[in-house]
């Protein structure tokens, strides 16, 4: 199948497009309000934009849960982005559902906070890893938000380093989105390797 741009509007492209762009890392977001509330939500369209500076980035929707996350970085300029592992999974997931702007994503998904080290907002205590960001600029795409953020400060929980500066993929165990589902992400292998399936050639058709 080949879809054209003019037949779009005919398909579920949201679906065909969160169904192929997979696994998907989780940016478990935390921020705070003006009014000191604590907010924590998933975005899984998540990836580093620089290493030098090295800056990450999450894209924003225009859904209530996704308003509460962007109004508070437009308001404070910082956030921090905690990696979800297995154990997170469930907190993370109730986290997602759309509290009003002043319930704390904290408490409702029994996640403990922590005090941050260079930024307003609070980490979440128990993440494998938390990253610290300073709001670098919020870019508009369509009815998206591209926000990027400049890393500040790390944590990483010690059993996860190894030996050259290296996070240990095993112990970290994070957790992949796969359209509306999860994965888990337990297996690795190198490149060349000639256990893997060849590829069936096939040809485009409209």
């Amino acid at each position: 199948m080949i879809l054209k741009k003019n037949s779009f509007k005919d398909h579920n492209m949201s679906k065909l497009v969160k169904g192929s762009v997979v696994p998907r890392p989780i940016a478990w977001v935390s921020t705070i309000s003006e009014e000191g509330v604590y907010n924590l939500a998933p975005f899984s369209f998540f990836t580093v934009a620089s290493m030098d500076p090295i800056t990450l980035c999450i894209s924003v929707g225009d859904g209530e849960r996704d308003k509460d996350t962007l109004l508070n970085i437009q308001e404070t300029k910082d956030f921090v982005i905690n990696i979800v592992s297995e154990s997170l999974a469930n907190q993370m997931h109730e986290s997602s559902k759309p509290f009003s702007r002043d319930v704390d994503e904290f408490e409702r998904a029994g996640t403990a906070s922590g005090k941050s080290v260079q930024v307003r907002s609070p980490k979440a205590s128990e993440a494998p890893v938390s990253f610290e960001c300073e709001l670098d600029q919020i870019i508009e795409v369509g009815t998206s938000h591209l926000i990027l953020g400049k890393l500040v400060c790390c944590h990483i929980q010690d059993d996860l380093l190894l030996e050259g500066d290296k996070i240990d993929p095993y112990k970290l165990s994070p957790v992949g989105r796969m359209a509306g589902d999860y994965s888990y992400i337990r297996e690795f292998y190198r490149l060349p390797n000639e256990d893997l399936p060849k590829v069936k050639k096939h040809l485009d058709s409209d």
